[in-house]
């Protein structure tokens, strides 16, 4: 299959500043959470009633741009409230903070408050970053308050159901709470951290080709390297990494095949290039299988929750429909498979594509 010859990976040369490309990217739409799915959420403990909604963090009178450490813009903007609405908030965020950490114990609200409401205009979900402090210990921790997109919704389930990631999140009706993912973002690990002497080559190497595999099997879209976060963690011997996936807009919705795998973004060259240099075709395609295990071991753990999750997505309209009927056709020409051309929702699509893996895992 193309997706497993590691030498594709030089297919796209690098070209360009990231933070211009991200002002001039597509938007996505978004599309509504259904009854299907929103049952789902009830049934699985997704959906809980909040205090604070979207709309109200709306309310800002005026804002000012958020710079890093090194002066350059972040992309993110620092809202400014009145006092009055700024109270009520503050109380309403430390309660959903509450909830999403501790179960809804609200004794940990006492030494918490909240430093800082952040508003990011690029993402297709125009999330909200909000900053809470522990008094104590001047210890700091974020969450996100987004649009529910459905999209993004069926990515960070499956992302939770099928990879080694846990992801914590809640609905209200058409607001999303999610919970900070911790790491450094991929561009920042390729620029200051790949060439690490702390770091063996080829732990990178099989963590970027497992990662190609979680993306394409699911058919998770868009992960160039400002859409992800590398996990670097020290291990008794050695330092481990794990790449995993921070933005979930763009499940299931492009009709190129190419857009569903990490290795083809001009973005992620660098890496990609690093990689190639220390792993051969022989030991990328070992990680490929023992990922596709894993996946498929996943997939019977949580047999009935994984099936309740793809039937309301086979039943949700999650992207345009010439971008169905291209994917469908790239996909039974990859696979060398006509039963792709049967499916008639991405859903289905995710659905067939899990089950072809895992049957080629288990040699049928």
């Amino acid at each position: 299959m193309e997706h497993e010859n590691p030498t594709n990976f030089l297919k796209r040369p690098y070209a360009g500043p990231v933070r211009q490309r991200r002002a001039r990217t597509q938007r996505k739409p978004s599309f509504p959470i259904t009854l299907p799915l929103r049952n789902y959420l009830r049934n699985y403990a997704r959906e809980h009633s909040l205090p604070i909604k979207y709309r109200q963090l709306e309310r800002f009178l005026t804002s000012a741009p958020l710079y890093d450490a090194n002066g350059d813009d972040t992309l993110w903007e620092t809202l400014i409230y009145e006092p009055f609405i700024m109270r009520q908030l503050s109380n309403g965020l430390k309660k959903i903070y509450a909830i999403l950490k501790a179960g809804g114990d609200l004794s940990v609200m006492q030494h918490l408050y909240v430093d800082r409401i952040d508003y990011c205009v690029f993402g297709n979900s125009k999330p909200f970053r909000i900053r809470i402090v522990n008094s104590h210990n001047d210890n700091q921790d974020y969450f996100y308050i987004k649009t529910a997109d459905a999209s993004r919704v069926y990515g960070l389930e499956l992302e939770h159901l099928l990879s080694p990631n846990r992801m914590f999140f809640l609905t209200d009706g058409d607001t999303l709470v999610e919970e900070h993912i911790v790491g450094l973002p991929g561009d920042i690990f390729i620029d200051h951290w790949l060439e690490s002497k702390r770091l063996r080559p080829i732990r990178v190497a099989k963590e970027l080709v497992k990662f190609n595999e979680r993306c394409f099997v699911r058919l998770l879209g868009d992960m160039r390297h400002y859409n992800f976060i590398v996990d670097i963690t020290p291990d008794f011997e050695e330092t481990q990494i794990r790449i995993r996936s921070m933005d979930f807009d763009r499940q299931s919705y492009d009709g190129r095949k190419t857009f569903y795998l990490p290795q083809f973004f001009k973005e992620n060259n660098t890496l990609v290039q690093f990689c190639v240099s220390h792993i051969d075709t022989k030991t990328a395609h070992q990680y490929q299988r023992e990922e596709h295990a894993l996946i498929a071991r996943r997939m019977d753990i949580i047999d009935l929750r994984l099936k309740a999750l793809l039937a309301a997505m086979a039943s949700d309209d999650l992207a345009p429909r010439k971008n169905l009927l291209q994917l469908r056709s790239e996909l039974a020409e990859h696979y060398e498979s006509d039963s792709f051309l049967r499916c008639d929702s991405m859903g289905e699509l995710v659905s067939h594509s899990l089950n072809h893996m895992r049957d080629k895992a288990r040699g049928r």
